[in-house]
């Protein structure tokens, strides 16, 4: 497992993240417990939530995800050799103030996110989307102030384009204050759009990358080509978030370009889930990949992408599966 250097920072990550939106709904906490024990033992030393995880779940399950991390870390003694990553933006609570990104909310769902991970400092503090009803000026001179505090060691964005992560970086030099170090966005074969402006604005500034979905929801793995059926139980089925995956990747075109990549991959002994991860980690400016799973078998198996090198032809046939789909809209993006 490699360690890279978080953007501009002296902070040092590996290279895959391990993805825990899965607990407390998909996976139960002693299954989450074996998975965090799986990346413990191969090397993740890097831990990503957020205070509205479990993803797809009810809102009384919010902040369960964070409770399961907090209770491992607490129980394996592991809090120092994890960097652990959380996030705040979603809604917490029924009020008008439980959500977004303004003072209030941000200084109290950190509060709300030490408790339950049981800590007293977060390595890095993510705005999980932007907040158009908020000035950036007020969620970042929020966020300065819990680096002055202690409590937030790094801060970070996700989900934000390019635009607004640029103006973000210029608001914080201007006021002196605490700047977004990395970025967290979905990035995979099946979805590139960041590299035409938010990975070189990225690279320019030294902000790190942290990717999220390398392997599309499972699209990647290879698992759904047989019968094309999405199974129950998986990020295509969730409540509430199944619907979101399906648009981002249940077509036939997309079906129809990970069946040409797994033929090319095939005779080689290479399988999708760890092509698709080593494509990702190779790349010129991404800092880690975030791995998610449902099983520790699972994960045990994904980390092997993090150790092998894709020759020329992989790479040509990895390249043009993006070429080969149809331009649309994001439309996640077009509704911000």
């Amino acid at each position: 497992m490699q360690i890279k250097q978080l953007g501009r920072t002296g902070l040092r990550v590996s290279e895959v993240c391990l993805g825990t939106m899965t607990f407390g709904l998909q996976t139960d906490e002693a299954t989450a417990f074996a998975i965090m024990d799986v990346a413990d033992r191969g090397g993740v030393t890097f831990f990503d939530t957020a205070d509205v995880y479990p993803l797809g779940g009810a809102p009384e399950d919010v902040g369960k995800t964070e409770e399961i991390v907090g209770r491992w870390l607490r129980e394996r003694g592991a809090r120092e050799r994890i960097v652990l990553a959380t996030k705040c933006r979603g809604a917490m609570g029924p009020g008008p103030n439980d959500q977004g990104l303004s003072r209030k909310h941000v200084l109290r769902a950190c509060e709300d996110s030490l408790r339950r991970l049981q800590t007293d400092y977060i390595d890095l503090y993510q705005t999980h989307s932007p907040d158009p009803e908020t000035p950036i000026d007020e969620t970042l001179r929020a966020l300065d102030d819990l680096v002055r505090s202690g409590k937030v060691r790094y801060i970070g964005s996700s989900n934000y384009p390019a635009w607004q992560l640029a103006d973000a970086l210029w608001t914080s030099r201007l006021l002196g204050i605490a700047r977004y170090d990395c970025a967290q966005p979905r990035y995979n074969l099946l979805f590139r759009m960041i590299e035409d402006e938010l990975l070189p604005l990225c690279r320019a500034h030294g902000v790190g990358v942290i990717a999220y979905n390398p392997l599309a929801g499972g699209m990647l793995t290879g698992k759904y080509l047989a019968t094309r059926e999405a199974q129950p139980g998986t990020r295509f089925t969730l409540p509430r978030r199944g619907e979101a995956y399906r648009k981002r990747y249940w077509n036939d075109a997309v079906f129809d370009a990970v069946a040409a990549l797994n033929d090319t991959l095939q005779p080689r002994g290479t399988s999708l889930t760890h092509a698709a991860l080593a494509w990702v980690l190779a790349q010129p400016g991404i800092t880690s990949a975030i791995l998610g799973a449902s099983r520790p078998e699972q994960l045990e198996d994904s980390l092997r992408g993090a150790s092998i090198t894709l020759d020329e032809d992989v790479r040509a046939a990895c390249d043009d599966v993006w070429y080969s789909l149809p331009r649309q809209r994001d439309p996640e993006v077009a509704r911000r």
